[in-house]
């Protein structure tokens, strides 16, 4: 009587490679829907929409040489060779345009591209044309740029080669746009999640590094001081446990952002406490556009789903006055 004998067989190199590739390909280019992008597109123009509606009051103090950096202090400020305001005030000055005009003319500029981008007509030309104005305005006025304004020129950037425009669009209502769930989307898509973990990841390390978010003094600087200061909190300095817990749980949603965002059972969690984060940033500390841009980003990447619609099954009705539905199909599809 022969004996049977049981060997267990070892997956080799190849076929584990193979795996791996396999699953490296799904995570990076299975189709997706473009709707996250879409979010991410239209959350963004709308907060520079806002932010430009509240800067056009002192347009001419910050990009003005007669402003609040005067002169050639403002054509010198920052980098050579990139686009400024005062590049084009020179080459349109032997025509007879001023600047008042120039200047005008170029938030008119912006704020059509970023309409534009906010309806999703001609996406691509209307980001680029969004981030190029952008980042001009940034260049002139460079001694008032601060993190909301680098982020945004970022995540500019990357709209001019995202399909935002497959969804919730101008373009896709005019057939520009194909409907269907695309490889691009989702590449787009990791690319922006991978962003925003390698930004929090290296932010929240950055500030565990030093004592100040550990013992709440990085809290009550953020609170106290005068260009930030909304709220009095010098009661504060008689409840310094609450400073020092705030500071610990700014490290634990920074920190903890690239690991818990991404399964499923702890991303709302993590994307609540991001978005709130932000919100008391915006609350407390005057920082509007900056919480409400950052919060954009997160619910966009993080809390719109990607994965394409399932069709919906036909129903029994639907099924009995098809031509080539029969009985056997009408029952299992409405047993589905």
């Amino acid at each position: 009587m022969r004996q049977r004998t049981c060997t267990l067989r070892l997956p080799n190199a190849r076929e584990a490679a193979e795996r791996l590739w396999g699953s490296m390909g799904r995570f990076a280019l299975a189709p997706a829907s473009a709707r996250p992008l879409a979010a991410l597109r239209i959350g963004l123009a709308s907060v520079l929409l806002v932010q430009a509606a509240l800067i056009a009051p002192i347009a001419s103090e910050l990009y003005s040489r007669s402003g609040i950096v005067q002169g050639r202090l403002l054509d010198g400020a920052g980098a050579i060779g990139f686009p400024r305001i005062g590049h084009l005030v020179n080459a349109l000055s032997r025509f007879g345009v001023g600047e008042s005009s120039v200047i005008a003319g170029v938030g008119v500029l912006y704020v059509l591209s970023l309409a534009g981008l906010l309806l999703g007509w001609r996406t691509r030309f209307s980001a680029a044309c969004a981030w190029f104005v952008h980042f001009t305005l940034m260049m002139t006025a460079e001694r008032t740029n601060y993190g909301a304004d680098q982020f945004a020129n970022i995540f500019l950037f990357y709209l001019i080669f995202m399909p935002s425009g497959a969804a919730l669009s101008l373009d896709r209502v005019f057939g520009r746009a194909p409907p269907e769930p695309s490889a691009t989307a989702r590449l787009a898509l990791r690319v922006v999640q991978l962003h925003l973990c390698l930004v929090y990841l290296s932010s929240g390390v950055e500030k565990a590094l030093g004592p100040a978010w550990w013992d709440g003094d990085a809290v009550w600087r953020s609170l106290m001081l005068p260009e930030y200061r909304r709220f009095d909190f010098s009661w504060l300095a008689h409840h310094a446990w609450i400073a020092v817990a705030a500071g610990w749980m700014v490290l634990l949603v920074e920190i903890g952002y690239p690991f818990f965002i991404w399964p499923r059972r702890t991303r709302r969690l993590w994307v609540a406490a991001t978005v709130g984060l932000h919100v008391g940033i915006a609350v407390f500390m005057r920082l509007d556009i900056f919480g409400a841009i950052m919060s954009v980003f997160t619910i966009a990447a993080f809390g719109v789903k990607a994965d394409p619609r399932q069709a919906r099954a036909p129903s029994a009705v639907g099924a009995l006055h098809g031509r080539t539905g029969s009985v056997h199909d009408v029952i299992g599809s409405s047993e589905r």
